[in-house]
């Protein structure tokens, strides 16, 4: 008798697993068809980009968006819409850089601009001798003899053999945020330092600088003007190559603005959170789509996907298009501390602030190995006929980061995009809207809204 009914139970069990397997496929593949077929991502980033433009926090166009996108997600109907005020930095860069490579009586011209948050040159500009290092440690090693009075080229390279070019940006991305306040200390009156891309161009990549107390005029360098300045370095005797730049840029007092977020209220646990968010926020070289125009955009159709559809999460989930992640975190650093304020919950928060491309899957944070496994285990063959099924350990985001200190059991969740191209166009002038295929950033979208979905129904089993 025992024996039946153990295997009466195990039968029941097998059939309720099955047909929820079955539900699950069916809901994600409603999930793609509306963002494949119904996407509404491609035109609202269109509207962002080309009548909103630029959006460095603390300016006129970053408060536009904030408007703009509110009034967008208070026309998809959500339950609610609302904004967060925070404080955020407002830095501008002023009239456009102009730099030379000084060889004797020759001057030639190279592509640069100011870092973010760096200051200005004098007003004529800093002519002076210009030395090559591959490294903060070799600032050590120079010196104040070798460095006093003198430009710091800061010149390392992307490491080729990372697949993921991700890593490669954070080996590389020391010698802009912490390179110049680091060259200062040495008596540098100047620091140029080489864009964090793989590809050879003519387009310098802006990016924040962290300054310490010590503050010198920096500015980034394109990648051609940078491999043309090593070689004239390389071939000519020390000292006789210099270098000319002038940068107009400043900082402003603090400025307020918001975080937009949209809500749809869970019906059996309401203080319960999952998020999904990218940043609003933009740097000013060009109109932010890739970074993050894509990220917001996704994020915002994720919610109004699973309300097409007609899903009744059973947790509240909110798109949030946070402030002030290019140059400072403010908008982040916000959500989380009112997170924590409010005593909700989070289950988990989604970050995409790598690109609109080819979804691949997404990095966690805060699972056990063992959950993880289990999470692959089950989810892996509802991803793989989409292609989404790299579910790997480490994930998050820059936005989402304060969450982990800020409250309790949260999973930290990148989105992973295809990451080849992305560094192409990352803080350039090339950050534009024809640069995102539209089909692309609809995958993610239905990736993202297909996730949540799970996570909503399964929590991390």
């Amino acid at each position: 008798m025992k024996i039946r009914f153990t295997f009466f139970l195990t039968f029941i069990l097998f059939a309720l697993f099955t047909t929820l397997k079955a539900q699950d496929s069916l809901t994600i593949r409603k999930i793609y068809d509306e963002a494949l077929v119904n996407g509404k991502g491609y035109d609202n980033l269109h509207y962002l980009c080309k009548n909103i433009g630029p959006r460095l926090s603390g300016s006129a166009n970053a408060q536009k968006a904030v408007d703009w996108s509110k009034k967008l997600m208070e026309s998809y109907g959500f339950d609610r819409v609302y904004l967060q005020e925070v404080m955020v930095p407002h830095w501008v860069r002023g009239e456009k850089e102009q730099a030379a490579i000084i060889n004797g009586s020759t001057r030639i011209p190279a592509t640069i601009c100011a870092l973010g948050m760096a200051i200005a040159t004098p007003k004529e500009g800093i002519t002076a001798e210009i030395i090559e290092v591959h490294s903060l440690k070799q600032l050590d090693t120079l010196g104040e003899a070798g460095i006093k009075g003198k430009i710091v080229f800061f010149n390392r390279a992307f490491d080729p053999r990372f697949i993921e070019t991700g890593r490669a940006y954070g080996t590389a991305g020391d010698q802009r945020r912490a390179g110049p306040s680091a060259a200062a200390k040495y008596g540098a009156v100047g620091a140029i330092v080489r864009s964090l891309t793989q590809i050879i161009d003519d387009y310098p990549h802006t990016g924040t600088t962290a300054y310490t107390e010590l503050k010198i005029p920096a500015a980034a360098i394109s990648t051609k003007a940078a491999d043309l300045l090593s070689k004239l370095l390389k071939e000519n005797k020390p000292g006789s190559i210099k270098f000319y730049f002038k940068q107009n840029c400043q900082t402003l007092p603090d400025a307020l603005s918001y975080n937009v977020i949209g809500e749809m209220k869970g019906t059996e646990n309401p203080n319960n959170y999952i998020t999904v968010g990218g940043h609003l926020d933009s740097w000013d070289l060009a109109e932010g789509a890739s970074d993050d125009g894509t990220g917001v955009m996704q994020s915002l159709e994720v919610l109004r996907i699973l309300k097409t559809i007609g899903y009744h999460p059973k947790n509240s989930i909110r798109a949030v298009f946070f402030m002030n992640e290019e140059n400072g975190d403010k908008g982040g650093q916000k959500y989380a501390e009112l997170a924590a304020k409010n005593k909700e919950e989070h289950i988990a928060a989604i970050e995409t602030d790598e690109g609109g491309f080819t979804p691949r899957g997404f990095g966690f944070t805060g699972l056990s190995a063992a959950s993880l496994q289990k999470v692959y285990q089950n989810w892996h063959p509802l991803f793989e006929p989409y292609e989404i099924d790299r579910l790997t350990a480490g994930g998050g985001g820059t936005d989402i980061e304060p969450l982990k200190a800020a409250v309790s059991g949260v999973v930290l969740i990148g989105f992973r995009p295809d990451s080849q191209r992305y560094f192409d166009l990352h803080h350039t002038a090339k950050d534009i809207f024809e640069n995102v295929n539209k089909r692309e950033l609809e995958l993610g979208s239905a990736a993202m809204a297909a996730l949540i979905y799970l996570i909503d129904q399964h929590g991390f089993q």
